[in-house]
């Protein structure tokens, strides 16, 4: 008996525990963190990882491989490990109450808080903390333990130094003041040696920061400007030469592969113009100063056209070519036009490559753009590689080769306007004499060079197949043919040819590629030998998508855009997506023909992922819509250690479930979506339900949803906490039929969950925003079965969009009717019908659902006149409507500020549709332009 009362006892507590779990509140948001940034020591024997909240002040760990903590550095940022693994160095930077007070106070530039450097030695377990840092660099590779940072300096100056000789200065020309200058400081941490170079605000160093090359400029007034210009130091032999006097803008500093040669660009004057033109220089470290390689006047340089300043040199691998950008010389601003005297007027031509808005858009990069040029350092040949009728030229990495490759557009560029692309002819250029081959002809391909340049790759989407071109045999060869798989997108729904699945990388050679199907990865012969998989069929046997991940590339290699090379002789580490039961893990694949081998599968997302150098520790990020995504360290993904452990608050709030659901749409087919359920879930409780949705969904069961002011889609981990089913279902769709695609999906979805007790069937809302917005729009018009509406950036009315401006891109809408997502397949006047059936605003009259619109008036994507149409249109037929427009804001909402008001009101709306609960004074009375910014309209009304 007294173990029945005891069971009792503990039951009550643990059941009133669980009953006391909170929700989510609008307050949790700023406090909800994240990882951020994640590296493994070139040793692989320690990590760091940050951990950052939406708002607020991040934190920096550092942890042994057995994840065991060594140190960690309050509001650590940008981190990196010294190449030889014995230090890490980040900022420090300031408090975000103390940036957030400065801009309160409206401090700029030097009165605002200050980065500090932080140096910590692992082996000795030291931090070194050092203030008013601007930014640092550790080398690549090799050379001791170096690190460079350039430091803000206090220093005292005279005061004609400062300003003008004025009254007061001459008054007190004994009295100092200070100013700022900058330091470069480059320290060897090993040997504890130091030297530092005043008044430099740029610099470079090589791979193995041994050479160090930077730029000093000395105040104006200064009685030592005579030391101006570019210097070079070498660390090694404490060395320091000055390799160019006198001032301007020196840009751009390249060292070659073996650390012997330099260039930069340099313009003695900034001229009144938008284009950055320039003179390249060049420096051999065996030369006393740098010389002027190329400018204006310099044979193989057409008339009128200059080095352009915009673009980084590249020395070849070899060091004998020097690829440099080349443009025409701009025409100077007149500076003796009267502003207010003249006319600001666009000229719209019908026979522009563009629209006057995608060129207004693009007019500094337009007016900066550069086209490639080689020069020979040794016998000063230039050779040009592209112009104005072939703007765009690429090389190798290495660019020994000779041949580099050229695409132009030019002729099917306005066709672009309701194509949404254009179609490219393809060229070989000589680096040699600069002649041209044309190898394809109008194809709609991103187009590739192999590594060492042998081959160029492409998929062509208009064939649906790839095809390599060697250059050598000057033959073209289709690759994928003869395959009983097809390499595109298979589920592909819209009315234009499906785009690839892509492609992992090369091999070493450069003469094979690594390819993608749904669910396979091949290797693929470039010289139209017969393709392998590499994955034996195993992933479309199984229906899991196998990819390769690259998990020791570093961030140098990323700013190179290395290629990716793959040893697929031995054993490679392959991500798993499995299409049925949506779980993720990893798997051991080889080129030996024989099925992957499995290490982990789970109901999981990974991310983050990361590896040491010799693949001896992996680190990444696992979650589910439970489970926050928290860092994991492993040596072969097949056990694991955790190593941190955030938001342990959400285990005091009521959280969540998410399931798959399955069902037989309306048209016979198969479907699929999400539901997401309250932890505290009671079967035989009635809950209102929140549809959302946006194309396909499904694949993300297992993501975690933080609780995050989000910029426009529903916030579902806060209303799944706060008692709403949320259900999020696939659409696929149909060609030409969009919204009733929509609704053979939604609703059937909807219907199929309303046998359930547990479903509110008289309560249900639904929430898009942008192409999910649309669909709402769409849906209220064909039924009455929900209870509320929220909409976000619909397109209402198909017929007047289809002429407008994404004003983000400055690209005209007439190419996503026809060709992309919006799915109509046919032009305005070939089928108007289509488009008025499609378009919301022709049914209106038929809504009796009250719907909230957010338009703004910054939206780039969809003009914001069409939420104005939605809404002046229901005003007129007398339905409850409301529209959010967030001033200056964007399609999808960018400042924070009112990311957390649309919460807000969201909930309310939806609180008070579905719950029953007392509407606030916005949705019930509205808030009139005089008290704008005085009164929100939160309070409820009684």
């Amino acid at each position: 008996m007294r173990k029945l009362v005891l069971s009792l006892i503990l039951l009550t507590f643990f059941a009133s525990g669980f009953a006391q779990k909170k929700p989510l509140d609008h307050s949790v948001y700023d406090s909800w963190q994240s990882i951020g940034s994640t590296e493994i020591s070139n040793n692989g024997q320690y990590v760091f990882y940050t951990i950052t909240p939406q708002q607020g002040d991040a934190e920096l760990k550092l942890v042994n491989r057995d994840a065991k903590d060594i140190t960690s550095v309050a509001r650590g940022s940008g981190a990196e490990f010294t190449s030889n693994s014995r230090y890490l160095i980040a900022l420090i930077k300031p408090f975000f109450q103390d940036v957030r007070q400065a801009k309160i106070d409206k401090k700029k530039g030097d009165d605002m808080p200050k980065d500090s450097l932080a140096i910590f030695s692992i082996s000795d377990n030291r931090l070194e903390k050092i203030a008013k840092v601007k930014s640092f660099e550790v080398p690549e590779e090799g050379f001791a333990s170096i690190v460079s940072y350039l430091l803000e300096d206090t220093v005292k100056v005279e005061p004609d130094t400062l300003s003008k000789d004025t009254t007061e200065n001459k008054a007190s020309k004994s009295k100092k003041k200070t100013d700022t200058r900058t330091k470069l400081v480059i320290r060897n941490l090993d040997e504890n040696t130091e030297r530092s170079f005043d008044f430099v605000d740029s610099y470079e160093l090589n791979k193995d920061g041994s050479l160090f090359v930077f730029h000093k400029e000395l105040p104006k007034k200064d009685s030592l400007k005579n030391e101006d210009g570019l210097y070079v130091y070498n660390v090694k032999e404490d060395k320091l030469q000055r390799i160019k006097g006198g001032k301007g803008d020196y840009n751009h500093i390249v060292f070659d592969e073996a650390s012997e040669q330099i260039a930069f660009t340099f313009q003695p004057f900034v001229k009144k113009s938008i284009n950055e033109l320039h003179n390249l220089y060049y420096f051999n470290l065996d030369s006393d100063s740098a010389v002027m390689l190329v400018d204006e006047a310099s044979t193989g340089i057409q008339d009128n056209w200059s080095v352009n300043g915009s673009r980084l040199p590249i020395f070849s691998e070899d060091g004998q070519k020097l690829y440099f950008g080349v443009a025409p010389i701009a025409k100077l601003v007149d500076t003796n036009i009267v502003d207010f005297e003249v006319a600001k007027v666009d000229i719209w031509h019908w026979k522009d490559d563009y629209l006057q808005p995608r060129q207004l858009l693009n007019r500094q990069r337009d007016s900066s753009r550069s086209y490639l040029s080689v020069i020979y350092p040794e016998t000063k040949k230039i050779v040009s590689l592209g112009n104005e009728e072939l703007p765009s030229v690429s090389i190798t990495h290495h660019g020994n080769n000779e041949f580099a490759l050229g695409t132009s557009d030019i002729g099917t560029r306005i066709a672009s306007q309701w194509l949404g692309t254009t179609y490219d002819d393809v060229y070989l250029i000589s680096t040699k004499t600069g002649e041209r081959f044309q190898i394809a002809d109008s194809i709609r391909a991103n187009v590739e060079l192999s590594p060492n340049g042998d081959y160029v790759l492409w998929f062509d989407r208009d064939k649906g197949h790839w095809y390599s071109y060697s250059v050598a045999e000057k033959q073209l060869r289709a690759l994928t043919e003869d395959l009983d798989v097809v390499f595109f997108d298979e589920e592909n729904d819209s009315p234009d040819r499906p785009r690839q699945y892509g492609m992992a990388g090369w091999n070493e050679a450069g003469d094979l590629v690594y390819l993608y199907d749904r669910y396979d990865i091949w290797s693929v012969p470039l010289n139209g030998k017969k393709p392998k998989m590499v994955t034996n069929g195993f992933g479309r046997d199984h229906q899991i998508t196998f990819r390769y991940d690259d998990l020791t590339r570093d961030r140098f290699q990323r700013s190179r855009r290395e290629p990716i090379i793959i040893d697929w002789n031995e054993f490679n580490y392959i991500s798993a997506f499995d299409n049925t039961s949506k779980e993720s893990g990893w798997y051991l694949a080889s080129a030996k023909e024989r099925n992957p081998e499995q290490l982990t599968m789970g109901p999981f997302s990974y991310g983050r992922e990361t590896a040491g150098k010799d693949l001896s520790l992996f680190a990444y990020t696992k979650e589910n819509y439970v489970e926050s995504p928290n860092l994991y360290l492993s040596s072969d993904f097949t056990s694991e250690v955790q190593v941190s452990d955030i938001n342990q608050q959400q285990s005091a709030y009521n959280w969540g479930t998410a399931e798959l659901f399955k069902w037989t749409a309306s048209n016979g087919k198969e479907a699929e979506g999400i539901l997401y359920k309250p932890e505290d879930f009671d079967e035989n409780k009635e809950y209102p339900m929140i549809v959302y949705f946006y194309e396909k969904l499904s694949d993300g069961l297992y993501g975690y949803i933080p609780p995050v002011p989000t910029p426009s889609r529903l916030n579902i981990s806060f209303f799944v906490s706060n008692g709403y089913l949320v259900f999020a279902p696939n659409i696929s769709y149909d060609i030409g039929y969009p919204g009733k695609s929509a609704e053979i999906y939604i609703n059937s979805g909807v219907e199929a969950l309303k046998q359930y007790p547990f479903v509110d069937g008289e309560h249900i809302g639904i929430q898009g925003q942008s192409w999910g917005g649309y669909q709402v729009a769409h849906l209220i018009t064909r039924t009455d079965m929900y209870a509320a509406a929220w909409t976000g950036a619909p397109v209402v009315n198909m017929t007047s969009a289809y002429g407008g401006i994404r004003w983000g891109s400055g690209l005209n809408r007439q190419f996503q009717y026809e060709h992309t997502q919006s799915r109509i397949g046919a032009t305005l006047w070939e089928d108007l019908d289509l488009y008025i059936e499609n378009s919301p605003l022709f049914h209106l009259d038929k809504v009796n659902t009250p719907v909230v619109i957010m338009h703004n008036d910054s939206d780039g994507a969809v003009p914001w006149y069409q939420g104005i149409e939605m809404f002046t249109a229901l005003r007129r037929l007398q339905k409850p409507v409301w529209m959010l427009n967030y001033n200056d804001d964007e399609h999808n909402l960018m400042k924070r500020q009112n990311r957390k008001d649309i919460q807000i009101r969201e909930q309310q709306f939806f609180d008070h549709y579905l719950k029953g609960k007392p509407a606030p004074v916005w949705l019930e009375k509205g808030v009139p332009a005089t008290l704008k910014g005085i009164d929100w309209g939160f309070d409820l009304v009684d």
